[in-house]
């Protein structure tokens, strides 16, 4: 898992997969705006609903700052995820052929499937965000929370895409250690700007991970 990792950030480096996140993060920086633009009201309503129960006026009123923030945030995150799968197959096509030159593309993610995949996993996520806020302010397990929260919405959509351009469909393909995987991408999550590498960097790793591993069997 080390040398994949390794091998992942030396590509996530160079030029051409800058250029692919400046453009996502740019995209997804604009979708999200849009977002907040039409259901910021909606969402500032929700957090002050969820957060009444706390006994303390100044509690929900500084709750609702850092939650506004905190939502804000994990909706630019979730678009991130979305608006990545949805456009990195020419790179992740591009990176096989300059790694693995004799691994043959074998079809396409589907636009339907990759979409439906996205938006299942961002649902889970920001449901599972929601019915715990709370945690997100217990020292550790908090971070580690957090941390696997953010891992979510990249195993699943970048699992699919990497099977479905590299991998037969009548060929099953395990990935060990996938969530841990995932959680390692998520990472770079806590830094703000540096949050456009996380999906990026997800798919690159399973890239690795899945036809490393075949390469392996050769």
């Amino acid at each position: 898992m080390q040398q994949t990792i390794i091998k992942s950030f030396k590509d996530i480096l160079s030029p051409t997969v800058l250029g692919f996140i400046l453009k996502v993060g740019v995209t997804s920086a604009l979708i999200t705006a849009g977002l907040i633009w039409f259901f910021g009201g909606l969402i500032k309503g929700f957090i002050a609903s969820y957060l009444s129960w706390i006994p303390w006026e100044w509690a929900q009123t500084t709750g609702a700052s850092v939650a506004v923030i905190a939502a804000g945030y994990m909706l630019f995150v979730l678009t991130l995820s979305v608006v990545t799968s949805l456009m990195i197959e020419p790179l992740l096509i591009t990176l096989a052929k300059q790694h693995y030159p004799d691994h043959p593309v074998v079809g396409s993610p589907a636009l339907s499937a990759s979409v439906l995949i996205s938006l299942r996993s961002g649902l889970v996520f920001l449901v599972a965000f929601l019915m715990t806020f709370p945690l997100m302010f217990v020292p550790l397990v908090g971070a580690v929370w957090i941390l696997w929260l953010w891992s979510i919405p990249l195993k699943a959509p970048s699992i699919y895409d990497v099977k479905s351009l590299f991998i037969p469909k009548e060929e099953k393909v395990k990935v060990l250690k996938a969530t841990l995987l995932a959680m390692v991408a998520a990472a770079f999550n806590y830094i703000p700007l540096l949050n456009v590498f996380a999906p990026v960097f997800a798919e690159i790793i399973f890239m690795h991970t899945i036809l490393g591993k075949k390469e392996s069997r050769k």
